[in-house]
C-alpha cells in the first residue's frame, strides 16, 4: 500500500564503483563482484547474516516477518535480521542515509515509497544489482517495461521491484445506473466524457450544497501525488538523456489547468474537506463508500478496502481516460523497492533473498488480499486472481503491461519535486492561480540540484 512521506534532499558525496553489467540468462548463472566471479550455485550454498531493514508496518510487516522465517527454513545457514524501520525503511527520516555515514547500514532494505528511495540512488546512497541479476537468473528485460525507469539510474540498477500497485478509474455502477449513464456498454476514455459523466452525477440540495459529488480530480491518487495528471496527459517531465526538467511542456501546463478549471465547478475548499476527513481508504467514512463521490482514482488495494468497509458498494474499475495526445491504456505504478545501502557487506545474501521474494508462493497471500502485482510478466500465471479469470486483474495486467505505463518524474529530486508540485496543484485550485510561473521557478530552482547530482555519477 501506497505511504505518503516528505523526502528531504540531500547532497551526498559518495563515489560508485564501475562495475560490469551481466548479460540475459547467461549459462552457467553467474556474476561478477569485486573481480570475484559469483554464481547461483554460490549463493545457495552461501552463509552468515543479513541485516535487513522493512519499511513495512503492521500486517505487511508480520507477512514480511512470515517470509523471512520461510526464507531461513529454506536457508538454515543464513539468517536474517529483520528491522521494522520507519519511515519506508529509514529513508525518508534520514535514518538510513545516517547509517550510511557512519559506516554501518544494513545490508538490503525494502522501501514502501519509490519516489525518495530512487533520489537517493541519484544521489549515489546506493550499490548496483548488477553484478548479481545474472546470478539469480534475472535481467532487467525480465521485468516489465513501465518498472524499467524505476530499476535503473544511468545504465546500472538499483532498485528491484518486489511488487506493485496499479491505479485506475473506480465507478460506482448503482449511482451511474440511477443517473441513466450506460457503464456496461462505454465509459468515460476523454477529459469531455469524464466531465459530462461527472456533472450528470453531481447532486446539490435546495441551498446550492453539493451532496454528492460526481468526481474530484484531487482525491485519492490525484491527492496523493501532483504528478498522476501530467503523466496521463502524455508530459514526460523529466528527460533522463538530457538531465533536464520540462515542467513548461504544454501537456503539464494544461493538466494544471484543466484542475484549475474543474475547481470552478464547485467550492474546492468543501470538496478538500470532504477528502480530507474521509479518513482514506480504510475507513467506512471514505465519500466512495458513503456514496457522496462517484467516481475515483484508486490503486487496486481498494477492492479489499471496498470488501472490508462497504461490501454492498457495486463497482467497475476501467482505465484513467486521457485527452488527446495523452497516455491511452496505461496507468502509473507504485512499486515497493528492494535496495542495497552504500556499504553493504551481503549483497550476494540479498540477492538470494530477492529471488526467494519473487517466488509465487510467497507472495500468494499479498497477492490474494490487495491484487497487487507482480513486475514480471510471466509470474501473472501462477497468481490466483489471473487462474480464477478476474476482470480487475486482467485489467491490472493489461495497463502494467503497457508500455505507455511507468513511475512519472523519477530523477535524483524525484520527492522534492512532487512536494513543489503539489504546492503548484493546490495554487491553481484553492487561489485560481495561472500554474506556468510557478512551474517556471520550480524548474529554476531544482535544475542545479539535478546538475550536481549527475556530475556526482
Amino acid at each position: 500500500m501506497l505511504k505518503k512521506s516528505v523526502f528531504i534532499l540531500t547532497a551526498l558525496v559518495l563515489c560508485l564503483a564501475l562495475l560490469p553489467s551481466c548479460s540475459k540468462k547467461s549459462a552457467p548463472s553467474s556474476a561478477v563482484a569485486g573481480g570475484q566471479v559469483i554464481t547461483a550455485a554460490d549463493l545457495e550454498k552461501a552463509t552468515g547474516t543479513l541485516s535487513y531493514w522493512s519499511g513495512f508496518t503492521g500486517d505487511s510487516l508480520k507477512w514480511d516477518q512470515w517470509r523471512v522465517g520461510e526464507f531461513e527454513k529454506l536457508y538454515p545457514n543464513v539468517k536474517i535480521d529483520i528491522q521494522s524501520v520507519p519511515e519506508s525503511a529509514g529513508v525518508t527520516n534520514g535514518k538510513l542515509l545516517s547509517a550510511i555515514a557512519s559506516g554501518n547500514p544494513p545490508d538490503v532494505i525494502v522501501a514502501d515509497d519509490y519516489e525518495p528511495t530512487f533520489g537517493y540512488a541519484g544521489q549515489g546512497a546506493f550499490e548496483p544489482w548488477d553484478p548479481y541479476l545474472a546470478a539469480i537468473d534475472l535481467s532487467v528485460d525480465d521485468f516489465m517495461p513501465g518498472f524499467h525507469n524505476l530499476m535503473q539510474y544511468k545504465g546500472k540498477t538499483y532498485l528491484l521491484p518486489q511488487d506493485s500497485n496499479v491505479y485506475f478509474m473506480f465507478i460506482n455502477t448503482e449511482l451511474a445506473d440511477e443517473a441513466g449513464l450506460d457503464w456496461r456498454n462505454g465509459y468515460p476514455k476523454t477529459m469531455e466524457e469524464l466531465e459530462r459523466w461527472a456533472d450528470i452525477l453531481t447532486k446539490k440540495d435546495a441551498a446550492g450544497n453539493v451532496t454528492q459529488y460526481g468526481f474530484i480530480p484531487w482525491a485519492d491518487r490525484g491527492n496523493d501525488t501532483a504528478t498522476l495528471w501530467p503523466f496521463m496527459f502524455g508530459a514526460d517531465i523529466y528527460n533522463e538523456g538530457s538531465n533536464k526538467l520540462d515542467l513548461t511542456d504544454s501537456r503539464v501546463v494544461a493538466a494544471f489547468e484543466w484542475q484549475r478549471q474543474w475547481a470552478k465547478k464547485f467550492d474546492p475548499a468543501m470538496a478538500k474537506a470532504l477528502v480530507a476527513t474521509a479518513g482514506g481508504f480504510f475507513s467506512p467514512a471514505h465519500p466512495f463508500f458513503q456514496k457522496k463521490l462517484a467516481i475515483t482514482i484508486s490503486g487496486n488495494w481498494t477492492t479489499n478496502a471496498l470488501r472490508i468497509y462497504a461490501p454492498d458498494i457495486k463497482y467497475t474499475c476501467v482505465p484513467i481516460p486521457v485527452p488527446p495526445g495523452g497516455r491511452v491504456d496505461a496507468t502509473t505504478l507504485g512499486s515497493n523497492v528492494f535496495a542495497l545501502p552504500k556499504g553493504s557487506k551481503r549483497a550476494d545474501l540479498a540477492a538470494l533473498f530477492f529471488k526467494f521474494t519473487q517466488e509465487a508462493r510467497i507472495n500468494a497471500d499479498n497477492f490474494d488480499t490487495w491484487r497487487s502485482i507482480p513486475c514480471v510478466d510471466a509470474v501473472f500465471d501462477d497468481v490466483s486472481w489471473t487462474k480464477n479469470g478476474d476482470p480487475i486483474y486482467a485489467l491490472e495486467r493489461k495497463l502494467a503491461s503497457s508500455p505507455l505505463s511507468g513511475h512519472p518524474a523519477l530523477c535524483a529530486v524525484s520527492a522534492e519535486l512532487n512536494t513543489l508540485l503539489k504546492g503548484v496543484r493546490d495554487s491553481v485550485i484553492y487561489d485560481n492561480t495561472d500554474p506556468i510561473v510557478q512551474l517556471r521557478d520550480i524548474q529554476t530552482r531544482l535544475q542545479p540540484e539535478l546538475d550536481k547530482a549527475a556530475s556526482r555519477n
